[in-house]
């Protein structure tokens, strides 16, 4: 008899339809009689997929079930596409079952079915649960089964009704009518409400009130920051709160992160939705398969697991020049796109970019306090590793100054982050409705003839950037850069031209252009 079932395979960020057959005689033996029955698995499988064979027969055993006699062929179609991962052995075991007559065909029908067997029967958790139940509501299944630590997820898609299981004999005592599962119902109200909850706040730092207008207007326009500074001036501090004056993910947003993590396998069990804008920062050792992704089956990497939200590079010179040079593209574009013999797979990774150094190797070139033993000759070597196309990419440039004694000394009552986030809100709904009906969500993204349409000059703010670039020798790019970045700045102060004074204080944050 054959029996079929569907079920899902990752193929990047999306999912492609996977059909379950097993062809099995209906006969069966118990397992005590279990005799050496061949077994063919069929349809590119890897090896996680071949060994999904040992665990089925192991968990019909666990639940008391009998094993197929003679030969049993497994196909997993379409035969041309790779299968990779153990979400299939669910599938399989049912469909097992299902082909030997010990469960109904027909409950098997219209229901897509993913997760990983114990040998004890036991359902763990598998990767990209949150894209299958996607991928389900678009087929318009009538239900999808998959392990329990997922269906929060899962439900999230707001999909076919969603039913977690934690074994083999509870998920085949539900299809049987035996045992009454409630479907999964997520609410993201709750995560909304705390979001800020935990984070580090800003008022926290002392001094650095500059460095702070420039987190703000980063924030307010999704500007990529790069911070110079001597060690211990709170680069990494002003860096790691950016997160609490960052607005939430908007629905849209928050369905994509959490696909991402999902499909990389960092989301923890029993998660929902991710609402907080992520913050990524792989250490300095990361390679470029590592921070764009990778592996023969290609994974998201540390670019698209800081899709929507932040990745911040600390000590940017350590970094391998490979590693620096693969993110040219994904900043200006928005995504990576990663060729291999089976395919092309590309996955999303707008971020903003916020990175920090030291002015030298031994990091107190320009100290007042400190004697810098570099020379003139390391100084450029070392700031050389960083490429002028690169730099061109990040539109703010700050120098991040040691802190006074009597501010060291003193209580901290700088600004906190609720004020922050408050005109970072201001700016971005200002935005929203500026660009309500184009694909742009922030100014960052302006480019072409959108930065004549929304960023029109006055003759004496064309004037004075003309001067700028003139000065400063400045590629177009940066040109464009600065105009974005005076865009921000006219949005915080609820001003709807750009102003002179805009473009003055945008050209400023231009740092390293003007040494």
């Amino acid at each position: 008899m054959v029996s079929q079932v569907l079920s899902g395979a990752l193929y990047g960020v999306d999912v492609r339809t996977v059909e379950v057959e097993v062809r099995a005689r209906k006969d069966a033996v118990p397992d005590d009689e279990k005799k050496d029955s061949g077994i063919t698995l069929v349809g590119l499988p890897d090896t996680a997929v071949r060994e999904s064979k040992d665990r089925v027969w192991s968990s019909i055993i666990a639940c008391h079930r009998a094993l197929p006699r003679g030969r049993v062929t497994i196909n997993l179609a379409p035969a041309d596409l790779r299968k990779s991962g153990t979400a299939y052995d669910l599938p399989i075991a049912l469909c097992v079952l299902a082909a030997t007559e010990q469960i109904p065909a027909e409950c098997l029908r219209g229901a897509m079915i993913i997760g990983e067997l114990a040998l004890n029967g036991k359902v763990r958790p598998i990767r990209g649960a949150l894209a299958m139940a996607m991928h389900a509501r678009k087929l318009g299944l009538r239900c999808l089964i998959l392990p329990k630590e997922n269906a929060n997820e899962a439900a999230a898609a707001g999909g076919p009704p969603v039913y977690g299981v934690s074994s083999l004999s509870e998920a085949i005592a539900f299809l049987t009518g035996m045992q009454n599962i409630e479907p999964v119902h997520f609410d993201a109200t709750h995560l909304y409400e705390n979001m800020y909850d935990g984070l580090p706040d800003y008022v926290d730092v002392k001094g650095q009130e500059s460095a702070k207008r420039a987190f703000v207007i980063a924030a307010a326009g999704n500007h990529n920051l790069l911070m110079i500074g001597q060690p211990g001036t709170g680069k990494t501090l002003l860096a790691k709160r950016i997160q609490s004056i960052m607005p939430p993910l908007t629905p849209e947003e928050s369905m994509e992160v959490t696909k991402v993590h999902s499909i990389a396998g960092v989301l923890g069990p029993n998660a929902g939705l991710i609402v907080r804008r992520p913050f990524r920062d792989p250490h300095h050792t990361v390679s470029d398969a590592g921070l764009v992704g990778g592996q023969a089956v290609p994974r998201p990497g540390e670019l698209s697991l800081a899709h929507c939200g932040v990745l911040f590079l600390d000590e940017l010179p350590e970094f391998r020049r490979n590693v620096l040079e693969v993110m040219r593209q994904p900043l200006e574009s928005g995504y990576v796109t990663l060729s291999r013999a089976t395919g092309s797979f590309v996955f999303p990774a707008r971020v903003m970019l916020i990175a920090a150094m030291n002015p030298c190797p031994c990091g107190y070139y320009g100290s007042r306090t400190r004697q810098c033993h570099c020379s003139p000759l390391q100084i450029a070597a070392y700031r050389g590793r960083i490429s002028g196309p690169l730099l061109d990419r990040i539109d703010i440039h700050i120098e991040v100054a040691p802190i006074p004694d009597e501010l060291l000394t003193a209580r901290r009552n700088g600004e906190s982050s609720s004020s922050m986030r408050a005109k970072v809100f201001a700016a971005r709904q200002i935005q929203a409705q500026r660009y309500q009906g184009t694909p742009i969500r922030d100014n960052s993204q302006l480019s072409g003839k959108m930065l004549d349409d929304f960023c029109p000059l006055s003759t004496e703010c064309a004037n004075m950037l003309r001067y700028i670039i003139n000065e400063l020798r400045l590629s177009a790019r940066a040109y464009d850069r600065i105009l974005r970045v005076a865009r921000t700045i006219a949005d915080l102060e609820a001003s709807e031209h750009i102003l002179p004074m805009h473009i003055n204080e945008a050209a400023n944050y231009r740092l390293l252009d003007r040494q």
